[in-house]
């Protein structure tokens, strides 16, 4: 019998999935008042910004792959903000960067994630905005026990607060005190925001005159504003070692509306998994499907050594190819890309052992652009003073037991993402994955409560690959929510948390549970792994050439067997890779049967059912 830490949950009415129990109940008490999936998923989202501000904020950003009931394809909403158009190769280099700082406000982009999410409740909901705020407003307010994870990330980041980042200190160590876990903390700031734009919306004449009210008053109005003035006038200090200001502007505000996109897919045996476009990642996994079609994948333990090796070196040719041609720019040759004939040049490869290189393909015979491969531990981090440079460390995967992964070096950590999977009783289907604006790597807004997203860090200031600097294109993101189609069907809505990681963890569970029966639960339950062997997409952008990480549940025979084969490999603790979250339907003759799972790494995600 396959373990599992909790059931795979099952029901008929509607299902909710995310990476923190309130924010799962507050979703499906949306469904329980007759919304939808849709509803409940902005419902959930804004909670999390609240209960999870390490991992995402309200001036964060979120891709959405929303199905409707009997959709033949979903639909994608991008909730990736584009760069400044101050924001060019030269302004950096202008500043002696050559890399984009991961923390202040030089890397800032616009804030996607409001106009999306209420773009979703305005095309796709039944809710008022009133409704979908209300929860939110109520534990930004009244306070939300706080998970060990934030209590010990506000603690870490004391010095910077205190030193340079003084009107985070005001809100994260409230009295000078850092709070504790398990206590009550409140951001009474955001919830006056969220409700001050309640107040000046109510008087539009209809519910979607409110939601556009709203999304003017965020993007036209005071929020633009206010965001404007704080990048104008703050000199911040970030992990350059020096202090910088912002490029956003109100201009750059209005100029800003969610892309409505067709997703990219691949077929898999029955079904077909749909991903946003490569200004994400989420083709990496298409690439790897295709890859792993001609392979004997169905047949391994995904236990064994054999299953991982095949992963890992899979992953490390999709990855090259992520690196190398991704980007926010039509000249991506994505039909390549994910064609089987391409797969077949890509598959043959794989070898026996770890490769140590960075193989990026030539899709229609164009020759790559390999990005900088610079090795964990050399690049030079500043002190929080400012002074002399300490030698970087080397990466230390933490203790997900409390939370989720951090980059943690000499005064910065970037913060990681949260995930929304929810179905309801009309079939309606939706998976997105909010990040950004993390508290950790960006000051607060004095007055809005919340900082602003440093996604721009995944820019490149080299020139000559789709995802460099240009102003006014997104960056080319790490968040990749996941939607699954079965026979032609919508079936399942799914997604992590997890940066370079989260293409690999949702491979690594559809393919159990495709090919090995497991259920939901299982197959997030099951020992997990990644690798590092790839330029991280975060601040310092180093890569760990052959790097593995397997969680310590994977026996010491298939470690031997791995080192043996040339991999690099790390024990992490037996519940560190991963935070799931996933929502499923399938019919029992003309009744719906809904399905959930939720990851129990962290002890904080749950899924709800009924």
């Amino acid at each position: 019998m396959t373990f599992t830490t909790r059931p795979e949950l099952r029901g008929t009415f509607g299902a909710v999935s995310s990476t923190h129990w309130l924010a799962s109940a507050v979703g499906m008490s949306i469904l329980e008042k007759g919304h939808t999936a849709f509803d409940a998923a902005v419902a959930t989202g804004f909670v999390l910004q609240v209960v999870e501000p390490h991992l995402n904020g309200p001036a964060g950003e979120v891709p959405i792959i929303v199905t409707p009931a009997g959709a033949k394809a979903p639909t994608v909403i991008s909730g990736q903000g584009p760069s400044p158009a101050k924001a060019t190769v030269k302004y950096f280099k202008d500043l002696g960067l050559d890399i984009i700082p991961g923390t202040g406000l030089l890397p800032a982009c616009i804030p996607g994630a409001f106009g999306a999410w209420l773009t979703l409740l305005r095309d796709y909901g039944t809710a008022e905005l009133e409704d979908v705020l209300a929860p939110a407003i109520y534990y930004a307010r009244t306070g939300h026990p706080l998970v060990p994870r934030i209590a010990n990330t506000i603690a870490s980041m004391r010095e910077l607060f205190e030193t340079h980042w003084p009107s985070s200190a005001e809100v994260y160590l409230p009295g000078g005190v850092a709070p504790q876990s398990g206590k009550l903390f409140r951001n009474p700031q955001i919830a006056d925001v969220y409700q001050r734009i309640i107040d000046q919306t109510k008087s539009a004449k209809n519910r979607e005159a409110r939601i556009d009210a709203a999304l003017d008053f965020w993007y036209r109005g005071p929020i633009a504003e206010r965001i404007e003035e704080f990048c104008a006038t703050e000199n911040v200090w970030d992990v350059s070692g020096r202090r910088h200001k912002g490029l956003i502007t109100a201009q750059d505000m209005a100029d800003y509306k969610p892309l409505i996109e067709k997703p990219v897919s691949v077929t898999y045996g029955d079904y077909e998994v749909f991903k946003c476009g490569p200004w994400s990642q989420g083709p990496v996994l298409l690439q790897m499907l295709q890859i792993l079609k001609g392979t004997d994948i169905a047949d391994l333990d995904p236990m064994s050594p054999d299953f991982i090796h095949l992963i890992v070196e899979t992953t490390k040719l999709a990855m090259a190819d992520r690196d190398s041609w991704y980007g926010d720019n039509p000249d991506v040759p994505m039909k390549t890309l994910l064609s089987s004939g391409y797969a077949d040049i890509r598959r043959a490869l794989i070898g026996g052992t770890a490769s140590m290189e960075i193989r990026p393909g030539s899709p229609d015979g164009r020759n790559p652009n390999v990005p900088p491969l610079r090795a964990v531990g050399t690049i030079a981090q500043p002190g929080l003073g400012g002074g002399e440079p300490t030698v970087a460390r080397e990466h230390k995967l933490p203790n997900d037991r409390e939370g989720e992964p951090t980059l943690t070096r000499e005064g910065a950590q970037r913060g990681d993402t949260v995930q929304v999977s929810a179905v309801d009783k009309w079939g309606n289907m939706v998976s997105a994955t909010p990040s950004g604006g993390w508290f950790q790597s960006s000051p607060v807004i004095p007055g809005l409560g919340f900082s602003l997203t440093t996604r721009g860090q995944m820019f490149w200031l080299e020139e000559g690959f789709n995802s460099t600097m240009t102003p006014s294109v997104r960056p080319r993101t790490t968040l990749t929510p996941s939607t699954a189609f079965r026979n032609g069907k919508p079936y399942m809505a799914f997604g992590t948390p997890g940066g370079d990681q989260q293409d690999q963890w949702q491979l690594i569970m559809f393919l159990r549970h495709v090919h090995k029966g497991m259920n939901l639960q299982e197959a997030i339950d099951a020992p997990s792994f990644h690798t590092d062997h790839l330029p991280s997409s975060f601040w310092p952008r180093e890569i760990s050439f052959g790097a593995v990480t397997l969680e310590s549940r994977f026996p010491e025979a298939v470690r031997e067997e791995l080192a043996a084969r040339g991999h690099k490999i790390t024990i992490s603790d037996a519940w560190s890779e991963g935070r799931l979250a996933a929502v499923a339907r399938e019919m029992d003759g003309d009744t719906q049967l809904v399905k959930a799972g939720s990851n129990p790494r962290g002890v904080q995600g749950y899924a709800v059912a009924r």
